[in-house]
């Protein structure tokens, strides 16, 4: 096991009409800042409880942070709550608006351009505080301190190291109006988000590789369920808890990571704006393959306790564990390669160029430049 550092300072709300607990949560004299997305919150009584819950606290809203936000768009809450001195920011919505609000909360005490401080990776100053009621379950922000943030002007989308939410309110009936497509990526990115802490080396930490199985297994349980009763509590619960333990870095102690699915991944939104869950989907099963020789081990590890592969060659159970994988995302309804969605050659002629210009080398074992970049994606063909 590696040396490791852990604190994860976000306190969890968790339960059915635990909203009105924000009140309590954030001191009466704040200037609170609440951000939103599309307007989905006006149509699932999210907005009510929140606007009731803060009835006497003085708020400000801003609105708009779409899926993937934007830096532009980013720019001008900034903007606003300068202008209006807030103090406290409230992220109320799904991964993205909490990831934007995390680049708010880091920009309105500087004088620095937004992109500026995405692009310098983390943050160094005291930020404003920050905090979410969380109605879409996916990306794990809501207690963690990453952030992605993309660039419409420069077609580029990166990470970022913010500070952690101070409290996260987790209302699994919040999740009861999601579309199948959006509860599908969300529990792609969740699935995806494990396995690139898990999918490395053998016999590093086997305690949070049981921690790691059991979010998988949990999640290959509920997902057909999901789909059957989107209104079923216990389901929304264990789902939503699942993408907040699979990114606070419970399953990440001591462990080498991967993260080359998600970095090829980010490539394929902003070149072709495909949601986040999907180019997932379609990644990651090309990873296990061309990385298959040094994540081997792993992988039949992996389909044998997650997929009960037991039987067959090495090479076979590696096959398996693949094709399970891949079929497991197209039972959620997503494509998992890269021809059924129009894209070719000039798509992995551009992401190998980027990767090379950028001298990226990702992986556990920093070997995934932009050649073995093309190899996966000519893998998804």
């Amino acid at each position: 096991m590696n040396n490791f550092i852990f604190q994860n300072p976000t306190k969890l709300i968790f339960g059915k009409g635990m909203i009105a607990r924000i009140a309590e949560e954030i001191p009466i004299e704040k200037r609170i800042m609440i951000t939103f997305g599309g307007g989905s919150v006006k149509k699932n009584g999210v907005y009510e409880q929140v606007k009731d819950a803060l009835k006497n606290h003085n708020t400000i809203e801003f609105w708009g942070i779409e899926p993937n936000p934007s830096v532009e768009t980013l720019r001008k809450a900034i903007d606003l709550g300068k202008k209006e001195k807030i103090d406290f920011l409230l992220a109320v919505g799904g991964g993205s608006v909490i990831d934007g609000t995390k680049l708010i909360a880091s920009a309105i005490p500087q004088d620095t351009d937004a992109w500026d401080i995405v692009l310098k990776g983390s943050v160094d100053w005291e930020i404003l505080p920050l905090a979410t009621v969380l109605t879409l379950p996916a990306t794990g922000s809501e207690m963690n301190r990453g952030a992605v943030i993309s660039n419409s002007t420069t077609r580029e989308k990166f990470s970022f190291a913010s500070n952690c939410p101070v409290f996260s309110v987790l209302d699994p009936e919040t999740t009861f109006t999601l579309p199948k497509n959006q509860i599908a990526n969300g529990i792609i990115d969740t699935f995806v988000h494990v396995m690139e802490q898990y999918l490395t080396f053998t016999d590093i930490n086997p305690l949070t590789d049981r921690w790691a199985e059991g979010i998988l297994q949990t999640l290959t349980d509920i997902a057909p369920k999901i789909y059957e009763n989107p209104r079923n509590y216990d389901l929304m619960a264990n789902f939503m808890l699942s993408a907040t333990m699979a990114l606070n870095g419970f399953i990440a102690f001591g462990v080498p990571q991967d993260w080359a699915t998600h970095m090829i991944g980010h490539e394929l939104t902003v070149l072709h704006g495909l949601s986040h869950g999907h180019t997932l989907a379609i990644v990651l099963p090309g990873t296990m393959r061309i990385l298959s020789e040094s994540k081997g081990d792993k992988i039949v590890q992996y389909g044998e306790r997650v997929w009960h592969i037991d039987t067959g060659t090495k090479e076979e159970r590696i096959d398996a564990a693949i094709r399970k994988t891949e079929d497991f995302f197209r039972s959620l309804g997503v494509s998992t390669r890269l021809s059924e969605e129009r894209i070719g050659e000039p798509t992995i002629a551009e992401i190998e160029r980027r990767f090379t210009e950028r001298r990226v080398a990702f992986g556990e074992n920093g070997n995934v430049d932009a050649t073995i970049a093309r190899r996966i994606l000519e893998d998804r063909m």
